[in-house]
């Protein structure tokens, strides 16, 4: 989508502060860090929500869940970690391109707000 935000920093159109890349996905630092450490993690495919990942999708959604705890290893993040999916509207969900936060280096709270 060519006016998607994060399919320009996937295509290297707008650079970011990269943590982890393949062929697949793209990590890098939160603009707006909500935690000591706060990094997204992007599928260079773009899928608005997480509501339109299909079987398709499902290797690749796969493939972010078990680089996450290489991503949160590589951070430092050995006391553990906190991973979100914002879907939709009511989700707060404010980019449409499926994205996961993954937070740490302090103590999360509950509920998160």
């Amino acid at each position: 989508m060519s006016d998607c935000i994060f399919c320009k920093i996937a295509n290297g159109e707008i650079p970011v502060n990269v943590v982890y890349e393949d062929d697949r996905i793209l990590s890098f630092h939160d603009a707006d860090p909500q935690a000591p450490v706060h990094v997204l993690i992007i599928p260079k495919k773009h899928i608005p929500t997480m509501d339109d990942v299909t079987e398709e999708d499902g290797e690749l959604i796969a493939h972010i869940m078990l680089k996450v705890k290489d991503i949160a290893k590589e951070l430092g993040l050995n006391n553990g970690y906190r991973l979100v999916n914002n879907c939709g509207e009511d989700g707060f969900q404010t980019v449409k391109h499926l994205h996961f936060h993954l937070l740490g280096k302090r103590r999360m709270t509950w509920p998160p707000g």
